[in-house]
């Protein structure tokens, strides 16, 4: 990115702050925005493209720029265990989820092998979105086994952590887990539900979770958004 074009992306940033545009609000065109700051539009379309990139705007071609909805960043340690809504709430972000459903069915392969389990294991199924400060930035799917769990889940509804239920209500706590952190396959319809901007991207985390007497006592996948969470691990040689 050139100086003149990361010059004009602060003004465009600068006057989109002086006339109190809001998330949805659409922009002047390119060659508008080329006239109002002397520039070329080759230089505009290049701030915009960063600005694009940064999360801050959508280019719809055909229909226009528009402000998008910028979410905080939220970090977490990849050797400390976090539930998605303690990331969510530890950003000060207002956390919420959206109920699939509860269901219970036999175990699926990959569930099975990760878990040391048959696959005619029945096993309590929880899919649940989740959200932060009213958007999408996560999907979970989580398997338990009911001779564990048994029938303390209502298959109407869930609202809370997960963990502070296993803990609660049946007595089990979630101290580690294994995790394996993939990129889902174009072809996986989880993965559509979360690209809601361009820059979104996808990251799968598939996690066994062990508890105090390491039992491996729950199965996650767990699809977060890559332009909202951020996984880090420290590294020592």
């Amino acid at each position: 990115m050139s100086a003149k074009q990361e010059t004009i992306k602060l003004r465009i940033e600068q006057w989109i702050a002086e006339h109190h545009i809001h998330a949805g609000d659409q922009l002047p065109s390119e060659s508008t925005l080329a006239t109002q700051f002397k520039v070329c539009r080759t230089t505009v379309r290049g701030a915009i493209r960063k600005l694009r990139d940064e999360g801050k705007l959508f280019v719809k071609h055909g229909s226009g720029t528009f402000l998008t909805r910028t979410l905080q960043h939220i970090p977490s340690s990849l050797d400390r265990l976090y539930s998605i809504g303690d990331m969510i709430r530890s950003a000060g972000l207002t956390e919420d989820q959206r109920l699939a459903y509860i269901i219970s069915e036999k175990c699926p392969l990959e569930v099975a092998e990760r878990m040391d389990l048959s696959i005619d294991e029945p096993m309590i199924v929880l899919e649940r979105s989740r959200m932060a400060n009213g958007e999408i930035v996560a999907h979970s799917i989580n398997y338990m086994p009911v001779q564990l769990v048994g029938n303390t889940f209502d298959e109407s509804v869930f609202t809370g952590s997960l963990f502070q239920h296993l803990e609660q209500q049946v007595g089990i706590q979630i101290v580690g887990a294994d995790t394996e952190l993939t990129v889902p396959l174009p072809t996986d319809p989880h993965l559509q539900m979360l690209c809601m901007y361009p820059q979104s991207s996808v990251l799968l985390l598939k996690q066994t979770h062990y508890d105090e007497m390491n039992r491996k006592v729950l199965y996650s996948y767990d699809y977060v958004r890559n332009d909202i969470f951020t996984f880090w691990i420290r590294r020592t040689r």
